[in-house]
């Protein structure tokens, strides 16, 4: 058996105030590894800065590593868990944004990062996006990462699988009033891969969008296992066993079959 415990953070940033988000970050992960053994910790998309930060992003703005990721990593290592984020990063030319997902490890290593592949709305205004579909290999397993929309696209959560993944880590800023889109894509990406997906959704309002949190542990048989139901901050937490997932697929054959050649080219495109 690999257990492991995961918890998903519902948390309400402040709109450009990167050091009182981290402030913040810093306390849930204490307040969080304290309270409960845990392996790893999940925020939501965007969460050093918020969302709708729009001509301050180049502004606020990192490169991977930099001074956020190198403060996460010091946290996670004192606290000795995985912690997964999301935060607005950078490439030498300035010019060029990722709305970026980052998981470092116990150790206070950068583990991977992610940058989001479909933008959404103004976001395309913001940022460039990835090309690359990525999992990483952890003390405990294989994780996937994706970042909010995303989680609508089947093929993202089906090609990270093919490729090993058993913990799909969702970081999110989904709003009112898709409260019932976010709870379907949860369940049928965990289900229709035999998958556990651990997605972080924040809280609070911004200009334009009300965010509405139900951030959650789903298993592969589609078993919620921990979830936060109000729109308040908080966090979820389970513990799941990672050999379900292997457990599961061969029960079901749920991914046996070979896929088209076109439909492999497809998935290898990401």
């Amino acid at each position: 058996m690999r257990e492991i415990s995961v918890a998903t953070v519902q948390m309400k940033p402040e709109l450009g105030q990167m050091e009182d988000n981290l402030i913040k970050m810093s306390e849930f992960i204490a307040r969080v590894a304290t309270e409960q053994p845990v392996d790893l910790i999940v925020f939501p998309e965007l969460i050093t800065t918020g969302y709708e930060v729009g001509p301050r992003f180049p502004q606020l703005a990192q490169r991977v590593p930099g001074p956020t990721v190198n403060l996460i990593a010091q946290r996670a290592s004192e606290f000795g868990v995985h912690v997964a984020f999301g935060m607005v990063s950078k490439e030498k030319v300035e010019s060029i944004l990722y709305n970026t997902a980052i998981l470092v490890g116990p150790d206070g290593d950068l583990i991977g990062q992610y940058h989001k592949v479909h933008l959404r709305g103004e976001e395309r205004l913001a940022f460039r996006p990835g090309y690359r579909l990525n999992s990483f290999e952890t003390a405990f397993g294989t994780v996937g990462m994706m970042i909010g929309w995303d989680l609508a696209f089947p093929e993202v959560a089906r090609s990270m699988v093919l490729e090993g993944t058993e913990l799909v880590v969702v970081c999110a800023n989904w709003e009112q009033p898709h409260a019932d889109e976010w709870r379907v894509y949860m369940l049928a990406r965990a289900y229709e891969n035999a998958v556990f997906v651990a997605a972080a959704n924040r809280v609070g309002e911004e200009p334009s969008y009300t965010f509405f949190g139900q951030s959650g542990i789903v298993g592969p048989r589609g078993k919620v296992y921990a979830s936060v139901d109000e729109p308040t901050e908080g966090y979820a937490v389970a513990h799941i066993d990672l050999d379900e997932v292997r457990q599961h697929r061969e029960e079901t054959q749920i991914l046996q079959c070979r896929q088209p050649t076109a439909y492999r080219a497809v998935v290898r495109k990401y």
